[in-house]
């Protein structure tokens, strides 16, 4: 396990990584050489968030888990997507991500993706991982991808792939909450670019509540310095998939423009959670790549890389 530390105090600094003053960004996927170096082990991200908890506690913050498995139930287009998409690195990091967060930390929070699209077996790896008690955790797009990219994806679509998996998988998949040491940790399911104003009332419960909030979400929220990054990565008129970009953000393609565009409340929720001193912090995936920028003073976005990478954040909250 290779271990990369923050100083303690410094939640905007890392020791790896492409660093500045506005942002630090761990990259993983620098080079082929070097993703190929990395897949066997597990990459462990340090940092710190005070809020100023009598005691502190830690979490282990995993997104984007991506495990593809099916079985004699599933269809022959779910064994071929298995059959691509599918490694056994990615079943090996999960459970040293899972094996870390019992041993070292107070919950385990996952916030998407943790299957790469719906099948039988998936949603039975899925049903018993989140059936441990230190796992907390928000659904990705995948979670309800029927053949990941085969069609357009909207909350009908969702609906249909929801209906595919029932009893359900066990956990909240769109709206959940947990308070541990002191600390709620809500998750809203942000997956498909846009939140609903249901997510919004549910939210302003929690935050009444009085306690310092933690807000678990799949895509992250549009900050100026993480998408000047996701684009220089991407490249020019390519796609951001952060949550609350204006006109001026929006990739030329027209389809991505479709899908990312905020509609109905997004906006408004999006201002809502940065304006709210209860909002201690923001964690986040979905882009595959670490970074940590502030969405508000005093409110940090960890986003964190690819769990099927063998990336996990451990955060001390003190």
């Amino acid at each position: 396990m290779r271990i990369i530390d923050t100083p303690p105090g410094e939640s905007l600094t890392e020791a790896a990584g492409h660093l500045n003053k506005a942002h630090c960004v761990y990259d993983e996927t620098q080079t082929t050489e070097y993703r190929q170096q990395r897949r066997n082990f597990m990459e462990l991200i340090k940092s710190t968030l005070q809020i100023g908890l009598e005691n502190p506690i830690k979490i282990l913050h995993v997104t984007d888990s991506h495990i593809a498995l099916a079985d004699e139930r599933d269809n022959e287009r779910k064994h071929a997507l298995a059959k691509r998409l599918g490694a056994p690195e990615k079943e090996q990091h999960f459970r040293e991500h899972l094996a870390y967060a019992k041993e070292h930390c107070d919950l385990m929070v996952h916030t998407g993706d943790l299957i790469d699209f719906t099948s039988q077996a998936n949603f039975d790896f899925a049903r018993k991982v989140l059936a441990e008690d230190k796992v907390f955790f928000i659904a990705g797009n995948h979670e309800f991808s029927q053949y990941v990219g085969e069609a357009y994806e909207d909350r009908a679509y969702k609906m249909n792939s929801f209906r595919e998996m029932m009893p359900g998988l066990g956990a909240p998949l769109f709206f959940n909450s947990r308070t541990v040491g002191g600390v709620n940790f809500v998750g809203i399911d942000d997956s498909y670019h846009q939140f609903e104003t249901w997510q919004i009332t549910r939210l302003k419960k929690e935050i009444a509540k009085g306690l310092p909030i933690v807000l678990c979400l799949h895509a992250p929220l549009f900050e100026q310095s993480l998408y000047e990054y996701h684009i220089e990565r991407n490249g020019p008129g390519e796609s951001s998939y952060l949550v609350g970009c204006d006109e001026d953000h929006l990739p030329d393609d027209e389809w991505r423009a479709i899908e990312i565009r905020p509609r109905g409340v997004t906006d408004e929720a999006v201002a809502f959670i940065k304006s709210q001193p209860r909002i201690k912090a923001v964690l986040a995936g979905h882009i595959h790549f670490s970074f940590v920028s502030d969405l508000a003073p005093g409110m940090p976005q960890f986003v964190t890389g690819s769990g099927y990478g063998g990336i996990a954040r451990e955060i001390t909250i003190i």
